[in-house]
């Protein structure tokens, strides 16, 4: 099953877009002696740089992202971004391909009308209300149902892009339009949330294998305009949050199916745990999971993907992570300050190599171990300090 690239019976993982979690979840598959393929829209993204073969495609394009995964014939087919013509994993999954971790559950999590409606309307989980919205009157109407002030995202979207907080009638069209210009896909519609007071929100990384299920140590962390600034683990929790937590995420991922490593996100509130979202792969907020335990959130989706056992998952040190973003966009950009960065015991940095920094685009994050959660992510913002991107012209 495992051996040299070159091996017949070697396994071949195609991972659809290749980000900066792919590109560690790629590292990971390699350590097991796994050929890997790199796809995504743009060429030398970060985890085309490590990956054995690489492909530009449009992944929205049905006819292209079909006619590579037929001639490469890849024994497991692992999205990593929202936006892609899921409606040809389907087809592909019934020809008898393997989607990570199923082809139906690509489909349910790439826009936040199926998961939302499987999650409330079907497993009858807590959740928000929510509405949606085609158009900018039927935006109107739906603020007016859940009330002011509400959460308004594109049905699509990655990091947070498009995604902001209403607070009166008169940010409708604002909203509107940046949910419109953030989102991915050929969709203009919207979903409107109930904005709900949580005393924190956390990431639950769930992961279904041989092995059954199993739950990585609760993460807490911090957004802004819906992408994540900073995460650290274990978040505290009452044994009861606990045991509610893991119960919807049974749920959720069971209902979803397959194996592999889900990240499960929650709101903690004075009325109970609440559903937020689910994504069916490694999440940017377990990036600290690198720093804290014994297998990372990508080690263990390997290894769930391939079959192979996860007896137990350890946590071996509290830690944090908190993310570096650029400001401007280049393709000259230089990061700076690792040297300082780096001074303090149990600080790691990963810089992610994309070609182009963009305005809020995540380019490096920082890693710190602590004797406490607490400790670290005040060690992690001290570091953080040191940080800095100069931008050159771009060609």
């Amino acid at each position: 099953m495992f051996g040299a690239s070159d091996s017949k019976q070697t396994k071949k993982i195609m991972l659809l877009g290749a980000g900066e979690l792919g590109k560690e979840l790629i590292i990971e598959a390699q350590r097991l002696g796994v050929k890997t393929i790199a796809v995504d829209r743009y060429e030398n993204a970060p985890a085309m740089q490590v990956a054995h073969q690489s492909y530009v495609i449009d992944m929205l394009d049905g006819k292209a992202l079909k006619e590579i995964i037929t001639r490469e014939k890849p024994d497991f087919i692992v999205p990593e971004i929202e936006a892609i013509a899921t409606e040809v994993l389907v087809d592909l999954e019934e020809e008898g391909f393997n989607v990570i971790p199923t082809a139906n559950a690509v489909h349910l999590t790439m826009d936040r009308e199926g998961i939302r409606r499987l999650a409330n309307e079907t497993l009858q989980l807590p959740t928000a209300k929510y509405e949606f919205a085609d158009s900018l009157s039927e935006l109107q109407d739906a603020v007016t149902k859940i009330g002011i002030p509400c959460v308004i995202k594109p049905i699509m979207s990655s990091s947070g892009k498009g995604q902001s907080v209403c607070r009166s009638i008169d940010d409708v069209g604002k909203s509107w339009q940046e949910a419109v210009e953030g989102g991915r896909g050929k969709k203009t519609r919207v979903i409107v949330e109930e904005f709900i007071s949580f005393t924190s929100e956390i990431t639950l990384l769930t992961v279904r294998s041989i092995s059954g299920t199993h739950f990585c140590p609760p993460i807490g962390h911090i957004q802004k305009d819906g992408d994540y600034i900073e995460s650290w683990q274990p978040h505290q929790m009452t044994a009861e949050q606990l045991e509610q937590s893991e119960q919807i995420a049974t749920q959720i991922t069971d209902a979803l199916g397959g194996y592999g490593l889900f990240g499960v996100e929650l709101f903690l509130t004075e009325n109970g745990v609440y559903f937020s979202e689910v994504s069916p792969r490694p999440h940017d907020t377990g990036m600290v999971t690198l720093a804290t335990q014994d297998l990372s959130e990508f080690a263990l989706h390997v290894r769930a993907i391939l079959g192979l056992p996860i007896p137990q998952i350890r946590l071996n040190s509290p830690g944090a992570s908190k993310t570096l973003k650029a400001l401007e966009e280049s393709t000259e950009y230089v990061i700076h300050g690792a040297e300082a960065a780096l001074a303090s015991i149990g600080s790691q940095i990963r810089i992610f190599g994309k070609p182009k920094a963009l305005p809020g685009r995540r380019m490096a994050v920082l890693l710190q171990n602590g004797e406490t959660a607490e400790a670290a992510l005040a060690d992690a913002r001290e570091a953080y300090t040191k940080l800095s991107i100069t931008y050159g012209e771009s060609e």
